[in-house]
């Protein structure tokens, strides 16, 4: 395979295989390759700041609370975030976003090792990451669709998806690990210095130049064209609801893991990367087999089969009652859900026109993201009173439902191609 980083700009795409095919353009190549860095250090510190969380605390509804306050801030703000998507220069935006949570990562650090971490610190840190990625990730999937053509997007949405759980594989794996060899802190610090890699891979392919178009209007306008598109594109709105639905009841089994690996399987912070990098494996490959898709059509298919198998594996794994039988249960979790995921994130990229694409991504990101931290909050409490697998069956049943009604009714509202 050809070197990924000594084309030189301006030179002819490099030949790549199918599953690799938006690689060939320079600018998402080196925004791959940073991403593929700096990720892994970011699911180090989820795994490690979610065991410190529930060593100080031994309480569910602890893990439920901080994961609410990570991840509310992208209800509250997202929809704004999509607003300066559309207005501001992404590549700046997104990599003033980086360097900041950059800082946040190495504060907890700091923190922690020097021994004064507490709770409410933690919570307060949380919200504030949260608060930069209600602006990030509207910008980081604007941006993805102006590195690569239109015929190459749902390929590079896929790997997109494809290092982020690459990442989400190894990641918990490493901080199973280091969490015990090192503590949490080092793994806080390493995830600081994993963020050199995209700031320095955003720089070197000049990703940072690119721009907005001039917009007219104010920004209340602006929010509320996207939002009226959305509504009235009935597919849009069908799978943005599909969407919630699955954030709200699929997603939320992740925050109770430590919970798992502690008092279900009577194991430590390593049992509990093996239960995270178990399911980052099966979102690897579901990421995978959705970048080997030649086109987006009969993706409403594959969103409600999704949904429905995700729900099943749901409820049989919250009553497994070895870990051995857990781990492929959660592979098949973690495969359903990302290519439920990924598959309406392609679907919706390609129905809407690209003078909206950032606030409807960012009505995506708040639909999914922001949503979950309710669920979250609601998952951590319904097992903080009636125990984690019992919450957990819960959510499978409620997920595979969804998905039953979305695969027999999901085809009626896709206009044919």
């Amino acid at each position: 395979m050809p070197c990924l980083l000594c084309q030189p700009a301006g030179a002819a795409p490099m030949p790549l295989p199918v599953l690799l095919r938006s690689l060939r353009h320079r600018e998402f190549r080196y925004y791959f390759l940073g991403q593929l860095v700096s990720l892994h250090g970011t699911w180090m510190q989820s795994v490690a700041q979610a065991w410190l969380v529930y060593r100080l605390t031994q309480s569910s509804l602890m893990l439920g609370l901080v994961s609410f306050c990570a991840l509310i801030p992208v209800l509250l703000f997202g929809l704004f975030g999509g607003v300066l998507a559309d207005r501001l220069p992404r590549g700046k935006l997104f990599f003033a976003a980086q360097a900041i949570a950059m800082f946040q990562a190495l504060l907890l650090a700091g923190l922690t090792l020097a021994g004064h971490i507490q709770v409410w610190q933690i919570m307060a840190l949380a919200f504030f990451l949260g608060v930069v990625q209600a602006f990030e990730m509207p910008a980081r999937h604007v941006l993805v669709a102006e590195l690569v053509p239109r015929g190459d997007l749902g390929n590079a949405i896929a790997l997109n998806s494809g290092v982020f759980n690459t990442a989400r594989f190894i990641g918990p794996a490493l901080a199973g690990v280091l969490v015990g060899w090192l503590g949490e802190g080092w793994v806080f610090f390493l995830n600081g210095v994993s963020f050199i890699g995209v700031l320095g891979a955003l720089h070197a392919a000049g990703i940072t130049g690119l721009g907005a178009p001039r917009r007219e209007g104010s920004a209340r306008e602006h929010l509320l064209e996207g939002l009226r598109f959305a509504w009235r594109d009935r597919p849009i709105r069908v799978a943005l609801l599909m969407l919630a639905a699955v954030s709200l009841v699929g997603v939320p089994y992740m925050v109770l893991m430590p919970v798992f690996a502690s008092e279900i399987f009577h194991g430590d912070a390593r049992t509990l990367g093996l239960l995270l990098g178990a399911a980052g494996a099966g979102a690897l490959l579901g990421a995978l087999r959705l970048a080997q898709r030649a086109d987006p059509y009969g993706l409403e298919r594959v969103i409600g089969s999704a949904a429905l198998g995700g729900g099943a594996a749901l409820v049989t794994f919250a009553l497994a009652p070895v870990l051995g039988l857990a781990l492929p249960l959660l592979l098949l979790i973690g495969l359903s859900l990302t290519t439920l995921v990924a598959s309406i994130n392609t679907f919706i990229q390609n129905q809407v026109p690209d003078a909206l694409r950032g606030r409807v991504m960012a009505l995506f990101s708040v639909t999914f993201i922001g949503i979950a931290p309710l669920g979250n909050l609601l998952a951590g409490a319904l097992a903080h009173w009636v125990g984690v697998q019992i919450t957990v069956v819960c959510c499978g049943v409620v997920c595979a439902a969804c998905g039953l009604v979305y695969w027999r009714h999901g085809r009626a509202v896709v206009p044919p191609q």
